[in-house]
């Protein structure tokens, strides 16, 4: 693709690098087959090929408008159109950068403003996501029947193991996952004990910084990541081995810490470390000896919902399936798996027709093979499932660990 972006943009690390990711792409289409909202709403404008052009028509200069806005806000970030290009487009990286731009060429309506500021100042603070589940939970019977729907069960915390084997490893308890899903670290722990690995936290350490990121607030998103290595920095020089994920979301965005603060003096070493070091769940159980956990499944039928962050995001598609037959689970086919849920992140609240549309067909995909639980590897996924499911939904590694049920 031909750019004509001015010199004076192109000093701007961030536009030279949309200005590269622009070039990349030879207009073939590919990624109109692959994503959700070109499904969905059959507009060019709303698949990653008429996104880019939009992008690319606002860095050369043309008039930022709502429109503009409003196709970006409708992507996913699901990067399936990642998956599908051949040409190798970095697509993610690119509506990121379109859209920090276009918050600074056409400010959004101030109502917009707010509410997204009042995510932003919840969501990713756990103290403050329990005072506001609290308060929602109370005034439930008063909420739209969406917004209620969305208001996650209570589930209590488990102990996790107490043992110090010399083998250990970081996890991030994340934000929203302590509140709604305690017990997936819980399982994630006592897996990994019986595999002598010892699962440790840094209660510094909190949200991973993607709700900023992907709501153009980068530079707190930047703020979050540099706490986070400062958490773990000291468990790092003690020998940690590897930093895991059991959010897949969680897991694609400190993937890219090293991305995010390249040009940070202070922290851009450390950052590239921590990207390095950082491992999905599953990624560290298909490298171990998985012989104890053989007959756990016991043919128990599974849908396996492939989490876009994990299969597009990380490039990890198909590893969970393995580990869950390798452990004797039984799993239903799922048509479109390559399909989002609708969840990703905040879009279920900012984009919730789109979002129960995609929640209603993929709960139809993973249904139809009649599975006894339905699994996925982010709280995010798990939560919106779960929201309409007549079947329960958990996270995967829990299946590992029957006796947290």
């Amino acid at each position: 693709m031909q750019t004509a972006i001015p010199l004076s943009l192109l000093q701007r690390p961030e536009i030279a690098e949309a200005d590269a990711i622009l070039r990349s792409c030879v207009h073939c289409g590919f990624c109109t087959a692959t994503c959700p909202t070109y499904q969905l709403l059959g507009s060019e404008l709303d698949g990653p090929r008429g996104r880019i052009y939009l992008i690319k028509e606002m860095l050369e200069g043309n008039a930022s408008t709502e429109k503009t806005r409003l196709h970006l806000d409708r992507c996913l970030t699901c990067r399936s159109c990642e998956t599908t290009c051949p040409s190798g487009v970095q697509y993610g990286r690119l509506v990121d950068i379109g859209r920090n731009e276009i918050e600074r060429r056409a400010p959004r309506p101030w109502w917009s403003r707010l509410i997204r500021a009042a995510m932003l100042g919840v969501m990713p603070y756990t103290p403050r996501m329990r005072i506001a589940l609290f308060l929602g939970k109370l005034a439930s019977p008063l909420l739209p029947a969406m917004l209620r729907k969305k208001l996650p069960r209570a589930r209590a915390a488990l102990p996790r193991p107490l043992t110090n084997h010399a083998r250990h490893m970081l996890v991030l308890e994340g934000c929203v996952q302590p509140l709604t899903a305690p017990t997936t670290n819980t399982a994630a722990a006592r897996v990994l004990d019986k595999l002598g690995i010892s699962l440790i936290s840094a209660p510094e350490a909190g949200c991973c910084g993607a709700m900023d990121q992907h709501m153009s607030a980068a530079e707190a998103a930047r703020k979050k990541m540099r706490r986070n290595i400062d958490a773990w920095w000291p468990h790092i020089e003690r020998g940690a081995e590897a930093i895991v994920m059991t959010a897949s979301g969680c897991g694609v965005m400190v993937k890219d810490y090293g991305h995010a603060l390249q040009d940070d003096p202070v922290y851009a070493a450390k950052a590239a470390q921590i990207s390095l070091l950082t491992m999905d769940l599953s990624e560290v159980l298909r490298k171990e000896d998985l012989s104890q956990f053989a007959g756990t499944g016991q043919g128990k039928r599974v849908a396996c919902q492939s989490s876009c962050t994990l299969q597009h995001g990380q490039k990890l598609g198909g590893v969970v399936e393995k580990i869950l037959q390798q452990c004797g689970y039984t799993l239903t086919p799922v048509a479109d798996s390559h399909l989002c849920c609708g969840a990703a992140g905040t879009y279920t609240l900012l984009q919730p027709v789109l979002s129960q549309q995609l929640l209603h067909n993929k709960l139809n995909a993973l249904e139809q093979g009649k599975p006894e639980v339905i699994v996925t590897s982010n709280i995010g996924c798990q939560l919106h499932l779960e929201s309409a499911s007549k079947i329960p939904v958990r996270h995967w590694i829990e299946l590992l660990a029957p006796d947290l049920a």
